[in-house]
């Protein structure tokens, strides 16, 4: 397990890549229907959906060294890889970026969303 002072910067920094992708994303999809909205408060990442009113969370959580979302009604918790230098979902392989695409697609029904 990584201590703490590095599992803060590794997270913040994920969580900050994460939310430029994602803000990329909306100025990308078209102005007058832009399909959810980033906003970060304390720490944590949430996308709010207008549509159906629906949230994604993104928290880092220091005593277990993860970074857990809320989204779909399931709970997904990332860990640190030292192999891949990011937060890898055991359970699939995928990393912050490509889980949080692939959450946004289902959720959406739009496979052209993509977060670079």
């Amino acid at each position: 397990m990584i201590d703490e002072t590095t599992f803060r910067r590794e997270s913040d920094s994920a969580l900050e890549s994460l939310k430029q992708s994602l803000i990329r994303a909306e100025e990308q999809s078209d102005a007058e229907e832009i399909p959810f909205e980033t906003e970060e408060k304390n720490g944590v990442l949430n996308v709010l959906f207008e549509h159906d009113g629906s949230k994604f969370v993104f928290t880092p959580n220091t005593p277990v060294r993860q970074i857990w979302i809320s989204a779909l009604t399931t709970s997904f918790k990332l860990d640190w890889s030292e192999e891949s230098h990011s937060f890898v979902l055991s359970k699939t392989g995928e990393d912050l970026q490509n889980l949080t695409q692939r959450l946004l697609q289902e959720h959406l029904g739009d496979s052209s969303i993509t977060l670079s």
